[in-house]
């Protein structure tokens, strides 16, 4: 068997380019998503529940994507068609979605945006995997992040600069500012752009190629697995009765009706399982349950380091634009010029943290050859839980620049590390499908904030917004406690 050639820097440049205008939609979307619904007349306890559609796209999207990836083989190769017709779908959702005239038709846009978004991003991450030898997997992956940063600045700035070019930065009630339109319409372009550089620029390793290589399976030390197959009638039972339970116990105790959704994904997971049973082992709902279930133990132990990251980073993009407004300055009505100053200044924050990414992303292969891959996330991960804990103690709005330092640091290791970790652990021949059920571990915690985070607001954090973010600060610092219990490998990047 033989290695994986080595790519230069500009093959590498080339297929990872797309991140650029993947990034570009994914950032109008955090950083615009909030300010569009509560401009449209939704209230700030509702603005969770309303951004469920992102992490639930992606919990549908990316396994079928992943497992239709790995079994496709055209002209284009496999991934490159996803990429291609998710760009498509993003780019018509972009124009769509600022020019909403209701709440419900800007929450329906949001579905098809983050789900189109999906169907480009999992191939993606997938793409690296097959491309790169191991040794180089840190660098593929970081590469991403770059152009991850660089998109988000661009993307997360422009209504800001938008506004001090002269376009109108507020607008009639239930309309949305022109900041934010054009914002729109320029990055569909961008994200329909970068992404046709890729699919036009980069080739792909036929499947019997890529089976040939000596990284098609991962080392003896990563197969450690649970058994798979169909799940067991008690496992369905158990989860079903959760559920159950949960939603009994939420009404009887009138809790906020969005806890229901923790019910529900309980209840979802036991009726997925019972399908899993029933279907045949070559459907390809079957499949998934069941790599699902054998998936290796670094996939498993990398999980609750993406739960408590993941949930970190929703509750960031939910409630900083209600945080920095109402604490830095001083407005919560969303007309008033001062609310739409502090959305733009999040914008601004929003596209620091994405540049100090982006320069993260350079460093962070060299910080990997002197620390290894776990010790390098966990230190990134603790600069960002520091980042997010001292926006509530500084007073002038300016200074939070300082904070989106460690919050850059953090993201950059979240959208490279752990895809490095993984793609060792898990075959050549379904690196698609495994990169779409580690998704899972991103969704489900956005899911659980979504769902947890009105009712923690306004239960146990006093109505502040800003203690929700606190609150993710928190959560980073146990993320990279988590990161100690992930198998190690030596580091060759």
């Amino acid at each position: 068997m033989k290695s994986k050639p080595q790519l230069s820097f500009w093959q590498i440049w080339n297929m990872c380019f797309g991140f650029l205008g993947i990034q570009f939609g994914f950032a109008l979307q955090n950083a615009n998503a909030s300010r569009i619904f509560e401009t449209l007349g939704a209230s700030m306890e509702a603005v969770p529940g309303l951004w469920i559609a992102a992490p639930l796209t992606g919990l549908l999207v990316q396994p079928v994507v992943g497992y239709l990836s790995d079994r496709t083989w055209t002209r284009w190769g496999r991934r490159r068609p996803f990429f291609m017709l998710g760009a498509v779908l993003t780019t018509l959702a972009l124009l769509v979605m600022p020019n909403s005239p209701t709440l419900w038709i800007a929450a329906g846009t949001l579905w098809v945006l983050d789900a189109s978004i999906n169907v480009s991003m999992e191939p993606f991450r997938a793409f690296v995997g097959d491309q790169l030898a191991p040794r180089q997997r840190p660098a593929g992956y970081a590469m991403q992040s770059f152009f991850i940063g660089v998109g988000a600045i661009i993307a997360s700035l422009l209504p800001y600069l938008l506004a001090r070019w002269g376009v109108a930065n507020t607008a009639a009630p239930r309309e949305v500012p022109d900041t934010v339109r054009y914002a729109f319409y320029f990055g569909a372009v961008v994200l329909l752009a970068a992404i046709a550089w890729t699919v036009f620029s980069t080739r792909e390793y036929p499947p019997a190629e890529l089976a040939a290589f000596d990284d098609a399976e991962p080392p003896a030390a990563h197969r450690v697995a649970a058994p798979g197959g169909a799940p067991p009638w008690a496992q369905v039972a158990t989860w079903l009765l959760l559920g159950t339970a949960l939603a009994l116990l939420i009404g009887w105790r009138q809790g906020d009706r969005m806890l229901y959704v923790l019910a529900g994904l309980c209840i979802a997971y036991g009726v997925l399982l019972a399908l899993a049973r029933l279907l045949p082992g070559t459907h390809m709902l079957a499949a998934i349950v069941g790599d699902l279930r054998a998936m290796p133990a670094t996939m498993r132990r990398l999980a609750w380091v993406q739960f408590f990251s993941w949930f970190a980073l929703f509750a960031m993009w939910i409630y900083s634009t209600a945080a920095v407004a109402g604490t830095h300055f001083g407005s919560t009505d969303p007309q008033s010029a001062a609310y739409n100053e502090g959305a733009n200044w999040v914008g601004v924050l929003f596209g620091a943290y994405n540049g100090f990414a982006a320069l993260a992303a350079l460093a962070i292969p060299a910080m990997v050859r002197v620390l290894g891959l776990r010790w390098s996330h966990l230190l990134n991960l603790w600069l960002g839980g520091a980042g997010l804990v001292s926006l509530m103690f500084i007073g002038d709005p300016k200074w939070l620049l300082l904070s989106m330092v460690g919050v850059g640091f953090a993201w950059a290791s979240i959208l490279s590390l752990p895809y490095a970790l993984l793609s060792d652990s898990v075959p050549a021949s379904k690196m698609g499908v495994y990169m779409g059920i580690f998704n899972f571990f991103i969704v489900i915690p956005q899911l659980v904030a979504a769902s947890a985070l009105g009712f923690a607001l306004r239960t146990w954090l006093g109505g502040m917004p800003m203690h929700v973010l606190v609150l993710g600060g928190c959560s980073l610092f146990v993320a990279g406690l988590c990161v100690l219990r992930v198998p190690s490998r030596p580091e060759v990047v």
